[in-house]
């Protein structure tokens, strides 16, 4: 079924699905080269998202398993898991909270802050990149949109 341009097919107006698509496009496009940069690292992609959750969620330099959690979206233990490996790999440390001793509060060390530091260096560029070469503001509607084409790249497949 042929649905016209600008018309609404199921829902959203096909300008809508496109920047959409286009969008997820670029979330998974960044999301991978993070993925291959952690790997590049010496790490796991889960062990680099724990580093930035620790460095960075909070604002604290630190952060709770708990924090941990909701900031990687998975569950507590899990969380444990993935903070036991990365201990034990020199990459963060446990600290008992001392106004709460049932609190532990998570922190890198030189290593894993050294690691974190190089890979926000590489995601900062690459984020630089993606935005210069793929504006994700330049949405269908707008009259500076390249409309029809595909991301830069990429055939458009018919």
């Amino acid at each position: 079924m042929t649905v016209p341009r600008g018309h609404r097919a199921g829902g959203g107006s096909l300008a809508d699905i496109r920047n959409l698509a286009r969008f997820r496009y670029a979330v998974r496009k960044f999301l991978r080269f993070s993925e291959e940069a952690a790997r590049d690292s010496g790490l796991t992609p889960q062990h680099h998202q724990l580093l930035l959750g620790v460095a960075g969620f909070t604002g604290e330099g630190w952060a709770t398993i708990g924090e941990l959690a909701d900031f990687l979206q998975v569950r507590h233990h899990s969380v444990v898991g993935l903070v036991d490996r990365a201990e034990s790999l020199g990459l963060v440390r446990r600290q008992v909270n001392p106004d709460d001793r049932r609190e532990v509060h998570i922190s890198l060390t030189a290593e894993g802050g050294r690691k974190m530091r190089a890979l926000a260096e590489l995601h900062r560029k690459e984020l630089y990149g993606m935005r210069r070469s793929f504006d994700l503001l330049a949405l269908e509607g707008d009259s500076n949109s390249k409309r029809g084409r595909a991301p830069a790249g990429k055939a458009r497949r018919r």
